[in-house]
């Protein structure tokens, strides 16, 4: 097994978040990780900072428009040799021992996934386990982004992230591989700040629709997923009703 893992993170348009990044991976106490960028075609100044940063960080990318954010992540995965990959965001940040923790819970328990502990509005959320039901992959699992490390190979046996999902690939995905067999290794570390700017963040009718589509999927009992999924819209609706007020 490789005693790397490979940071995978998607850019576009990111100058005023990835130098923030950066600077944590920066401080990892462990240097055992390669990053592989797979960039949008951006026109601001993302190319400019990750060229600053290339060898310092041993930072690879790759610059040409995408289709969004999880064929991004299926491009850059054509470039990760190493066993296991940790998708970032351009927004978030990595606690400083995140890579090592990775790194010494693989010596030991070399399941496919391992789920951490992340930090979210100023919250410690915690993985779950047998909650899929009822919250998704968050249930079951954690945070893809920043607290879930994942074993490359599972892309071979169950594929790549749906082109069919807006902002919910990654959990179809998850959801099918851990429902498939896939062994997962809770953790409480925290690994880091996952950001709330991004689109899953601030697009909430879309997230409520594709995460509905997801359970839909890959549930066994349908009807209840039906009643959960109006209770979230009528949740978001009077929302709505309040701010508009």
């Amino acid at each position: 097994m490789s005693n790397k893992i490979t940071i995978l993170i998607a850019t576009l348009n990111s100058e005023s978040t990835l130098q923030n990044l950066f600077d944590s991976l920066l401080n990892q106490t462990d240097p055992n990780f390669d990053i592989f960028i797979s960039d949008g075609l951006s026109t601001d100044k993302t190319i400019e900072i990750i060229r600053f940063n290339q060898k310092k960080l041993n930072i690879k990318f790759h610059s040409t428009s995408d289709f969004g954010i999880y064929d991004a992540l299926n491009r850059g995965l054509g470039y990760v040799i190493s066993d296991y990959y940790l998708v970032v965001g351009s927004d978030d940040i990595l606690n400083s021992h995140t890579i090592e923790n990775y790194l010494s819970i693989l010596g030991s328990f070399p399941f496919d996934i391992i789920c951490t502990s992340i930090q979210q509005n100023g919250k410690i959320i915690n993985p779950k386990k047998r909650l899929g039901w009822l919250y998704g992959m968050p249930g079951i699992t954690s945070s893809h982004s920043v607290g879930m490390l994942i074993n490359r190979k599972l892309h071979d046996k169950f594929g790549y992230y749906s082109q069919n999902y807006h902002i919910a690939a990654d959990q179809l995905f998850i959801k099918t591989v851990v429902y498939g067999g896939a062994s997962v290794y809770h953790s409480n570390f925290v690994s880091g700040e996952f950001s709330v700017n991004g689109i899953s963040g601030t697009d909430s009718l879309s997230l409520i629709t594709d995460i509905f589509r997801v359970q839909f999927e890959t549930e066994k009992f349908k009807f209840p997923q039906i009643i959960l999924f109006m209770l979230r819209l009528f949740k978001f609706y009077v929302r709505e009703f309040i701010i508009s007020k």
